[in-house]
């Protein structure tokens, strides 16, 4: 492909990144953040020379494909030279130092061992692409840690996602401090929060969440619009059919009522969690109360597993020990994969049992865990039946259109980013067939809290809190 096979909205973001030396590029799955990307840093190595060299950070697996393939793919950026600072410490060493090229691309998780070798300031680039920005949305991380330190230092540095905010607004003040140091949304988080947020859910000083002001959406995004380009598929891309399909899985009588004490077992077990503590009344006398429950993000999300894992159809003991109560999805996923008449189905699996369950069940139809490139390759030639893969490892930049167009989501997520970026693998643009995204979900189950949340966008955790609030409330009268 040429330079002039660019569509416009593309020829637009290079432009936006080669006049803004510290940039957002806030554009949809599918609408080509990497070859835009790479146009412009072909611009601004050799026609501009402004840039000699480029560091990418990206997650694992599409630093170890993705760019390099998509250079090869065109014309105009096939000559760029690659070093991939992954492997052992002593390759990523040699990758980095002993290596000579024009971008080089390493691994978010390795960002901080990178910004160490080099004293943790200055880094031997120019120019630092982010993709997939939103892994920096936490201000504790030692890779946003690592990444603020050897700011001063950098030229250009430009940040690609497609879902900036996907647990709401709260999450962007890292994201854009990395872009101009706190010029526009404060200098530092708390900053942040009391400019343009009021406290959620809280206990005592602890706050869980923070909610939006009343005109503070308004005012984040003017006072970012100048460095952040933000562009939707549904704009500029004829994107393939999609039919999103929840299949509702009834339990036998006897495994409803199994669910059910379950359920209300482990919600009193965390209800009995409460403390007695001893306080004087009014009179100065000692008494006994209980202390109310304190349902936090930890516990809450404990909780909502061991729900999610009976629904899938076995559960974990203490000791991770494996015991298995039914095989509903299991025949379920087994009938989608048979009526799908030999096409390719990728499955979304939650928990290491699903996996393996899954494995042993499906073994007539051999299926593969994604793993690597080969297995992109075997996929994509249309060589794989059966595609076992975690959203969290197959949820950004891999290209699996061309391989299939049926998805099945095994087990269900809270995360909404996890959830659009894993369906993104084959509802995106290339892909030439009708997309259905199957949700196997168990009536009467926590399946079902998950699902009315990813349809109302809710917030990961808020959502979260809220459905084992109204377990809690529910089940309060037994005790």
């Amino acid at each position: 492909m040429k330079e002039t096979d660019l569509h416009k909205y593309q020829l637009a973001c290079v432009q936006h990144i080669i006049e803004h030396p510290f940039c957002g590029v806030f554009v949809d799955m599918g609408l080509g953040k990497t070859i835009s990307t790479l146009t412009a840093i072909n611009y601004l190595m050799f026609d501009y020379c402004e840039v000699n060299s480029v560091l990418v950070i990206a997650p694992k697996r599409v630093a170890e494909s993705v760019w390099q393939e998509e250079a090869e793919k065109w014309e105009h950026t096939k000559h760029l030279r690659f070093s991939k600072i992954i492997g052992t410490a002593k390759q990523r060493i040699a990758a980095v130092m002993e290596t000579k090229a024009d971008i080089y691309i390493i691994s978010r998780d390795n960002v901080a061992w990178l910004c160490a070798l080099y004293g943790g300031g200055k880094l031997p680039f120019d120019m630092v692409v982010v993709d997939e920005l939103s892994s920096f949305k936490s201000y504790k991380s030692e890779r946003f840690k690592a990444l603020r330190g050897a700011r001063p230092y950098l030229k250009r540095l430009v940040g690609l996602t497609g879902t900036p905010a996907p647990n709401g607004l709260i999450d962007l003040w890292p994201q854009i401090y990395l872009m101009d140091r706190g010029e526009r949304l404060e200098k530092t988080i708390s900053r942040y929060r009391e400019r343009y947020f009021r406290p959620g859910q809280t206990n005592g000083h602890v706050v869980y969440s923070y909610d939006l002001m009343s005109d503070s959406e308004y005012l984040i995004h003017k006072k970012i619009e100048d460095i952040c380009i933000s562009m939707k598929a549904d704009d500029y891309l004829e994107m393939p059919f999609r039919t999103d399909n929840y299949i509702k899985l009834r339990m036998p009588e006897a495994l409803k009522k199994q669910y059910d004490d379950f359920e209300k077992n482990k919600v009193l077990d965390l209800i009995s969690a409460a403390e007695t503590i001893e306080q004087e009344d009014e009179n100065g006398n000692s008494v006994f109360v209980e202390k109310p429950v304190e349902v936090n993000v930890v516990n809450a999300a404990a909780l909502s597993n061991k729900l999610l894992q009976f629904a899938n159809g076995a559960i974990y003991d203490e000791e991770r020990n494996v015991f298995p109560i039914h095989d509903i999805k299991l025949e379920a996923l087994k009938e989608i994969i048979e009526d799908a008449n030999g096409q390719s189905v990728l499955v979304a699996w939650t928990y290491q049992f699903d996996r393996d369950r899954i494995v042993e069940y499906l073994k007539k139809y051999k299926p593969r865990e994604l793993k690597n490139n080969k297995d992109i390759e075997d996929w994509n030639a249309g060589k794989i039946q059966v595609m076992l893969a975690h959203p969290a490892s197959a949820g950004h930049g891999l290209n699996l259109q061309a391989g299939g167009s049926i998805i099945v989501w095994f087990g269900q997520t809270w995360s909404l980013e996890l959830y659009q970026q894993f369906n993104a693998r084959l509802y995106r643009q290339g892909q030439q067939n009708h997309v259905v995204i199957n949700h196997l979900i168990l009536q009467g189950t926590h399946d079902e809290d998950v699902i009315r949340a990813l349809k109302a966008k809710d917030k990961k955790q808020n959502a979260l809190m809220d459905s084992i609030k109204a377990k809690i409330d529910k089940y309060k009268k037994f005790m």
